[in-house]
């Protein structure tokens, strides 16, 4: 059995510009916790799940990096670039900014076995799958499982 076989054809997705607010309605209304971000061309340049959306303890603490200053120079004992990326999405206001860019895909033709490999390996519960680099559809773990308790 093919993902082509499983998937849902007309998945709920977003644009990369949607507003962060769109996003959780959108996510609320149809009761899911990811939504596909696919551009003007058709592709999939990206995905949006509740983790991305909800800060952690450690996100959530914007202090300046760790540094000590000795003199009159300032030596710094954390990453800076781990600060941009906390302060850039805490202050996220649209999804390109707080998704997850290329997401793992697959293809209509891929297994349904190794859809759920996939998601078993990569810790994922959806899957965007494409066909020549356009998004075509959807497969959830949901969806794998059902299938091979089919077979």
């Amino acid at each position: 059995m093919q993902v082509a076989e499983i998937m849902d054809r007309d998945a709920v997705t977003v644009a990369p510009g949607t507003p962060i607010q769109d996003v959780l309605a959108l996510m609320k209304d149809n009761e899911l916790p990811g939504l596909p971000v696919v551009n003007e061309a058709g592709r999939c340049v990206g995905i949006v799940t509740e983790s991305d959306l909800v800060l952690s303890e450690e996100e959530g603490d914007l202090h300046m990096p760790h540094h000590l200053d000795i003199m009159g120079g300032t030596i710094w004992l954390e990453s800076w670039k781990h600060f941009e990326e906390r302060l850039e999405k805490a202050m996220a206001a649209d999804v390109d900014e707080m998704m997850t860019a290329d997401p793992v895909t697959v293809s209509p033709e891929t297994s349904v076995k190794e859809a759920g490999r996939i998601i078993a390996e990569q810790g994922h519960n959806r899957l965007p799958v494409v066909e020549h680099g356009r998004f075509v559809g959807l497969v959830t773990r949901l969806d794998v499982l059902e299938a091979m308790t089919r077979e």
